[in-house]
């Protein structure tokens, strides 16, 4: 046991006279009680001090002067703590005197025993001195113990607001990550959702062009061979009217194939300035007084790879658009600078971001997503097509970039076309002029499933001066090639037994030297390309000085 539990458990004995002490202490430390005899109240004031079970103290003991002093110890006692005395009393014969009452009051929790006395009573009460301080010492126990639950409830309460306060800052964090992932998530699904309906349209609308071309092929074919033929000026004055619809209609299908994606561009790098140059001098005329129009491009802007006539054409629909949006008043601004896109929005390069900005009313979010979708126009019935803007995003698209608005009401409209940057510039080709005698006698074979196209077709190239044989499809068209081998094979890309590339390429088996040339309104260009070369289509609807430049170029290709 250590030693200050020992000191706790033991009984003090004060008896002054004679051999008291030790005969207390002999007595009750036959029981195994630790017993220690002090000489006075002060040695007993002190010896308490440092732990003691009771005290065994005799009358004689207890002098006004010592009894003040443990009187004065007995006021500091702890809570939990009522020492216990045991005093032995002289005999007395008649009422105990008022002093002896005092000094018994005094002492709180007294054990009297008159002497003589027996060694067993002595003991008994020595023995319930002890079992009632060790069960004072028990409740100091239960109330230390109370006492850490208090200090340590005192202690979570103080740090309760600051670990409630941590808490709260912690969740409002957390819900601020959640509510950025679903606004982020919700971008990212209206995007997509743009994106594929995007698709839809584009399919859909290069489907319907193909078609229409091929209606269009027909009508300018035939329009252009009664101009050629005929001897009357009023029938001819009608075929020139038709073929200025043809190619108004062209021009329609070129901005739908353009939307989808499969018009056939001619990308080469085109001089920024140039370019910017071209435009203001063709917006100018048809802005008018009310427009200030600006252009500049940055030092660091060289070129952008671009079809020439294609991307003229979407400057000048987005310069007519911002004046439309104005009234005829106002302020755009055309600027080409070196930056890069958004993340995550076009793959990684050097780009050239051409911008039109003006001043006008601007339009509402919800407007400003369906801009770029085919035959979509907030300008009243007879004013426009819807096509413009879907030209831009198919032609900006188809080069390799990209095109996206900016806009809101009362701050303007800024269309932003992301191009490829580049070097130099390209020069521009010639017209085309009908050489019948360079083709003259060269064997054709034609390859188209629409009779009506393919009659167009051979008329045109008998008119060239060309030897023509026919097929209405793939399967055909190998058939007649079995017989012996033409000069050029002209063949249609879309067909229901196999595509016109599949055709080239199993021509090609038979005879690797054959020129190839894929007539379309609808082509994968990197398949055609892939497969048969570049410079090997011509697109619907032509022209007969198209047809006959094409076919020169096939066949001699140096």
């Amino acid at each position: 046991m250590p030693t200050a539990d020992r000191r706790e458990q033991r009984v003090l004995i004060v008896a002054p006279h004679g051999r008291d002490a030790d005969v207390i202490a002999g007595v009750v430390a036959r029981d195994g009680v630790d017993c220690e005899v002090v000489a006075n109240a002060d040695d007993l004031v002190d010896a308490v001090d440092q732990g003691a079970a009771a005290a065994i103290v005799s009358e004689e003991a207890l002098s006004p002067q010592a009894l003040t002093r443990i009187a004065q110890w007995l006021g500091k006692q702890a809570a939990w703590s009522d020492f216990p005395f045991v005093v032995l009393l002289a005999k007395r014969f008649g009422a105990a005197p008022a002093q002896l009452k005092t000094t018994l009051a005094a002492l709180g929790n007294v054990i009297l025993l008159e002497r003589p006395l027996s060694a067993d009573t002595l003991a008994t009460a020595a023995g319930s001195a002890l079992r009632a301080r060790r069960r004072q010492y028990q409740a100091r126990e239960v109330l230390a113990q109370r006492e850490a639950v208090a200090d340590e409830l005192a202690s979570l309460n103080a740090n309760l607001e600051a670990r409630v306060d941590e808490r709260t800052w912690a969740l409002a964090r957390a819900n601020d990550r959640l509510t950025a992932e679903i606004m982020e998530r919700e971008r990212a699904q209206q995007a997509m959702a743009q994106a594929q309906k995007l698709e839809f349209l584009g399919r859909f609308t290069g489907g319907i062009a193909h078609d229409f071309n091929n209606l269009l092929n027909v009508v300018q074919g035939n329009m252009e061979l009664i101009n050629m033929f005929s001897r009357e000026d009023s029938t001819r004055a009608r075929a020139k009217t038709a073929q200025a619809a043809c190619r108004r209609g062209a021009k329609l299908t070129s901005q739908l194939l353009s939307f989808a994606r499969n018009q056939l561009l001619d990308l080469r790098p085109l001089a920024v300035k140039t370019l910017f140059e071209n435009v203001e001098e063709l917006a100018k005329p048809i802005l008018g007084a009310g427009i200030e129009l600006t252009v500049a491009a940055g030092d660091d802007v060289d070129a952008v790879l671009a079809d020439t006539s294609q991307l003229e054409m979407a400057l000048l629909n987005l310069v007519i658009n911002a004046r439309d949006a104005m009234a005829g008043h106002g302020r755009i601004d055309v600027r080409a600078t070196r930056a890069q896109p958004p993340a995550g929005t076009l793959p990684a390069g050097s780009y050239v971001c051409v911008t039109v900005s003006d001043n006008g009313p601007g339009m509402s979010p919800e407007i400003a997503a369906k801009v770029f979708e085919p035959f979509f126009t907030t300008k009243g019935v007879g004013k426009g097509t819807g096509l413009g803007l879907s030209q831009v995003y198919g032609m900006a698209q188809q080069s390799g970039g990209g095109a996206f608005i900016h806009s809101a009401p009362g701050n303007g409209a800024t269309v932003a076309i992301w191009l490829q940057a580049a070097q130099g510039d390209a020069a521009g080709d010639g017209a085309a002029a009908i050489d019948r005698q360079g083709l003259a006698g060269l064997k054709v074979l034609v390859v188209e499933d629409d009779g009506d196209v393919r009659a167009g077709i051979v008329d045109a190239l008998l008119a060239l001066g060309c030897d023509v044989s026919q097929a209405g499809g793939g399967t055909q068209g190998l058939a007649v090639l079995a017989s012996g081998e033409p000069g050029l094979l002209l063949t249609d890309y879309l067909m229901p037994d196999m595509t016109g590339v599949e055709l080239a390429v199993r021509a090609r088996q038979l005879f690797p030297r054959l020129p190839v040339l894929v007539a379309t309104g609808y082509a994968d260009m990197g398949a055609i390309e892939n497969a048969i070369g570049t410079h090997a289509v011509l697109r619907k609807p032509f022209q007969l000085a198209d047809l006959s430049a094409a076919v020169a170029r096939v066949v001699n290709p140096g």
